[in-house]
């Protein structure tokens, strides 16, 4: 009989360490997995070979405070969220905002930044204002796929009737397009919009943004522990001033 119980117990440690090994959280295997979409600079870009930004930057210090390694893995924009929510990443990190709808989906962090959607055009544009993309209509608006840029023009303007939006899987995809007189305007996030507008000669950004948003990591509703591990040393780092240290390293304070 010994033999026979000591035998079952055998088996279920065996059973309890692979159901460990094959879990979708990493954050037990002594690492933290970040999901972005490094088209988005300075929030996340490549270096090289290696995928560096603000993100990237404040995800490594949250790493360190757990004691863990970062991991980043690059993927579509639309795939960052379903990443999350099945296990596959611990964090989704891609100046991701805030909105209802990804609330039901995933746990949000503190707000580490704010940022804003802006409209690039081309010099001579007969667009002068956002006011003109609803009171003028019948533009075409590129954009990045599922992005803000993407959900806000969609309700604002496409489901109303008054513009076109083609999407496009990356921000200088849809940049590229307005360039080639595809799209009439491309709206997207002020920093990366910068950057774009600063290696195309003939695009300038219009003063008046589209909207304002906050970001923040996007983390699994179904691993609480680590949620609060990383939302705690998050608040930390902000506490402290290092994510805004961060920040004013890849954005001027002017």
């Amino acid at each position: 009989m010994k033999k026979i119980i000591a035998l079952l117990l055998a088996v279920m440690m065996v059973v309890g360490l692979a159901a460990c090994a094959s879990s979708g959280n990493t954050a037990t295997k002594g690492a933290l997995t970040m999901a972005t979409n490094a088209q988005f600079p300075p929030y996340e870009y490549y270096e090289g070979d290696k995928i560096v930004g603000i993100d990237a930057e404040i995800a490594g210090a949250i790493a360190d405070k757990l004691g863990l390694e970062l991991i980043i893995e690059d993927m579509e924009f639309d795939s960052i969220i379903e990443a999350v929510k099945s296990g596959k990443a611990d964090i989704g990190m891609a100046g991701m905002t805030v909105t209802p709808e990804r609330q039901e989906a995933v746990n949000f962090t503190a707000t580490y930044a704010t940022g804003k959607q802006v409209i690039i055009v081309a010099e001579g544009s007969e667009i002068t204002s956002v006011d003109d993309l609803s009171n003028v209509g019948g533009y075409v608006i590129g954009v990045q796929r599922n992005t803000t840029g993407d959900l806000y023009t969609t309700w604002d303007l496409e489901d109303a009737g008054l513009a076109t939006i083609d999407r496009y899987s990356k921000g200088a995809d849809a940049v590229q397009a307005l360039l080639t007189g595809k799209v009439d305007c491309v709206v997207i996030d002020n920093e990366p919009a910068n950057a774009f507008v600063a290696e195309a000669e003939g695009l300038t950004i219009l003063e008046t943004e589209y909207v304002t948003e906050d970001y923040a990591g996007a983390m699994s509703k179904d691993n609480e522990k680590l949620y609060e591990d990383v939302n705690k040393a998050l608040e930390e780092l902000i506490a402290d001033g290092t994510v805004q240290k961060i920040i004013d390293k890849y954005i001027s304070a002017n």
